[in-house]
């Protein structure tokens, strides 16, 4: 007698549902419809129309609105999705908030709207001040190509601060951007915040304090992604940079603002009904002050 056709594992993965093979939910709903346009079809815009649909008649709004921003995006229509977003986060969960916030920052930075990029940036940094980050819960969970991994206050922080750093950068604020990128390397250090930490201390002529950020990069294990060849390279680019400068080193100004100060100063240059208060930053966020200490 012949033995079966397939392997136990083909004829799972046939006896699968359709709706797992392609990665969608369950259901004949607008949302699942437009999903299916979305990810099997790749009908864009017949999926935007269909996200539209599900967020005026209720069906699953919050998916529905940020999955429709994001292909709005995709199909260079950023700044529609910007005003969706503001006209219709109302409809949406508490829990969906912050997701919107970071699509919306994504969307801004798109379209280089630099100062609503920053001003939401340093919302965002006011939550985790408030201990209102995560909704109220130590670690998040995130998804990248597919893969799920839990995402700390620590890493959120210091990613935050990152993308301020770069705002201000674009601006050519680098005073700004320093501060910003210091206080992040203090909370969880890596090889690209250093190596744009670098570039800020460059475009100031402070070459000597340049190279000693950019030559840590180039030590293995000294940040995360020190071995990565993209950082290595860029480090070493900028090394290159400073070498006809060296002679005409800037001696940094000395300052009797801290750097907690400067840094707190940013961060209440925003609509916080609190920003008289000057209180150490981070130091004293609650409930995660341990995770955070610098």
């Amino acid at each position: 007698m012949q033995g079966s056709s397939g392997s136990p594992k083909k004829t799972a993965q046939k006896l699968e549902p359709y709706h797992v093979i392609h990665k969608l939910p369950p259901g004949d709903t607008p949302y699942v419809r437009a999903k299916h346009l979305q990810l099997v079809e790749k009908d864009a815009e017949a999926a935007i129309a269909l996200f539209w649909k599900a967020i005026n008649t209720g069906d699953r709004v919050d998916s529905a609105l940020k999955d429709m921003a994001v292909v709005m995006k995709q199909q260079n229509r950023a700044e529609e999705a910007i005003e969706a977003i503001k006209s219709f986060r109302d409809r949406c969960s508490k829990q969906a908030q912050e997701s919107l916030d970071n699509v919306l920052i994504d969307l801004y930075k798109k379209c280089g709207r630099l100062d609503e990029q920053i001003e939401l940036l340093k919302q965002k940094l006011w939550m985790i001040y408030q201990g209102e980050a995560f909704n109220r819960k130590p670690t998040k969970t995130a998804r990248s190509h597919g893969r799920k991994f839990q995402v700390t206050i620590q890493q959120e922080t210091s990613r935050i601060l990152g993308n301020l750093g770069w705002a201000y950068m674009q601006q050519t604020n680098y005073a700004a951007a320093e501060v910003v990128y210091r206080k992040a390397q203090t909370i969880d250090p890596d090889a690209n915040k250093a190596c744009n930490l670098g570039l800020c201390l460059i475009k100031q002529a402070r070459y000597d304090e340049a190279r000693s950020v950019l030559e840590d990069v180039l030590l293995q294990n000294k940040f995360c992604g020190s071995s990565d060849p993209k950082s290595r390279n860029r480090a070493q680019e900028l090394l290159l940079e400073i070498e006809p400068w060296q002679s005409e080193q800037v001696l940094s100004s000395t300052s009797e603002i801290s750097l907690d100060d400067c840094f707190f100063e940013l961060m209440m240059q925003s609509s916080s009904p609190h920003r008289t208060r000057r209180l150490p930053i981070f130091e004293e966020i609650s409930p995660f002050r341990d995770q955070l200490a610098c």
